[in-house]
């Protein structure tokens, strides 16, 4: 029989479905647009890498955010999913096995599988440092396999591929780098949503707690070690995908895929996005690449960049940029409600000192130091390398270091001083 008590959560429940299936159906029609939207070449070749990329990060977070362990070498299940995922499609080319190319990420999510499986019930009878550490060592005996068997990786110069292979699907050949994002945005939303419900399961939550007290999860009856054993295989497993999808995309697997570099990638745009929630791996994996593969093309300083975010993110927000979006946007919204425009206004401006300040001055340095004479273009404006120039810079560098703490805390305590007199207290109280 229902009660009155029980009405409520009856209808909490399909609320709650409705706005997540109402979530991904945006999410896909974004994916859909994306290309539409964002036309040039060079774009799509970013949205490609950009989902190639999520799928690296959240199979990263389920060793690192859902469960707590720290990995230095991720790249060898995403490296040796790109390397199988080459073969086969060359096998496939070649007649010996019957492989359509939009199945070759279950080449890889396969060899992702294995690789984890076969040396995950070992180390991960450890966890924290000694886990990091031996990832570190295997990833780079990893690495250094694929330049003493020449024969299956291909040497230095890796393995190349061709990705039109067999007949059309459809009238599809993947020629086209549309149609190679197409299938990578299908495959990342597989991804996305495999990630996002194996969170939400009683196994998710598992890893949850073996992340946070590994020794009450034994208390209950479940084996930590074998836990953390089917975190690897799961994250190996996605991370099998990333690295097949790379293989299609790029049409090549080199030793690079396997390196240190690309597990340090991995792990920093998963910081930088967040480890703490959901998306913000996703997060993380738009803004690296964005700093790492489109901002190349306009400044030589793009590592400057980089090593800065990730410095204020692991000092100011150790919950990674994601986790400034909610308290960010109920700033604004109660500022813009208590018509407080002033403060808010006072705010963004120290903000956009400091980063005006900081890109001024890391454009004059890389310009100074690449030799050249001629006056500085950046937004375009022309800046000279005089004294004056430089001054100008550091003094609004300084003023938005300096005003940003005071403007940010003045707005916050003018927000809680209308909470209070709405409440009818006051400050002490």
């Amino acid at each position: 029989m229902m009660t009155a008590q029980s009405l409520p959560a009856t209808r909490t429940r399909p609320l709650a479905t409705q706005r997540l299936l109402a979530v991904w159906l945006a999410f896909a029609a974004t994916l859909i647009a994306a290309p539409h939207v964002f036309t040039s070449s060079l774009a799509l070749s970013h949205l490609t890498q950009m989902g190639t990329a999520i799928v690296l990060g959240l199979s990263y977070n389920i060793l690192l955010g859902q469960t707590g362990m720290l990995s230095f070498g991720h790249a060898a299940y995403s490296g040796m999913g790109a390397f199988v995922s080459v073969h086969a499609m060359n096998a496939a080319a070649a007649g010996a096995v019957w492989l359509p190319l939009p199945l070759i990420p279950v080449v890889g999510a396969l060899t992702g599988l294995g690789c984890a499986a076969l040396i995950g019930y070992v180390i991960t009878r450890t966890s924290g440092v000694t886990f990091a550490m031996i990832t570190l060592g295997i990833g780079q005996m990893v690495y250094a396999s694929s330049l003493m068997f020449p024969a299956f990786f291909g040497g230095e110069g890796g393995v190349s591929t061709d990705r039109v292979y067999g007949d059309a699907s459809f009238g599809w050949n993947f020629g086209p780098q549309l149609q190679v994002y197409y299938l990578v945005a299908a495959w990342m939303f597989l991804c996305v949503a495999g990630a996002y419900y194996l969170t939400r399961t009683p196994l998710g939550r598992l890893f949850n707690g073996v992340r946070d007290n590994p020794e009450r999860v034994a208390f209950v009856g479940f084996n930590p070690h074998l836990l953390r054993y089917l975190s690897l295989m799961f994250a190996g497993l996605f991370a099998g995908v990333g690295g097949s999808l790379m293989a299609i995309n790029f049409e090549i697997a080199t030793a690079e895929v396997l390196g240190l570099h690309e597990s340090s990638m991995v792990l920093l745009f998963t910081f930088i996005g967040g480890t703490k929630s959901f998306i913000g791996p996703i997060v993380g994996a738009i803004i690296g690449i964005l700093l790492t593969k489109a901002l190349p093309d306009y400044t030589a300083g793009w590592q400057m960049y980089l090593g800065l975010i990730f410095i204020l993110v692991v000092v100011y927000a150790p919950g990674g940029i994601s986790s400034l979006f909610r308290p960010t946007l109920d700033v604004v919204r109660k500022a813009v409600v208590l018509h407080e425009y002033l403060a808010l206004s006072r705010l963004v401006a120290s903000l956009l000192a400091l980063l005006s300040g900081t890109v001024l001055l890391v454009e004059l340095m890389y310009h100074r130091a690449s030799g050249s004479a001629s006056p500085l273009e950046l937004m375009g404006l022309s800046f000279g390398q005089g004294i004056a120039v430089w001054v100008a810079a550091t003094v609004i560098l300084l003023f938005g270091m300096l005003a940003v703490k005071p403007s940010g805390r003045a707005l916050i305590d003018r927000l809680a001083g209308h909470d209070v007199r709405a409440g009818g207290g006051t400050p002490d109280a």
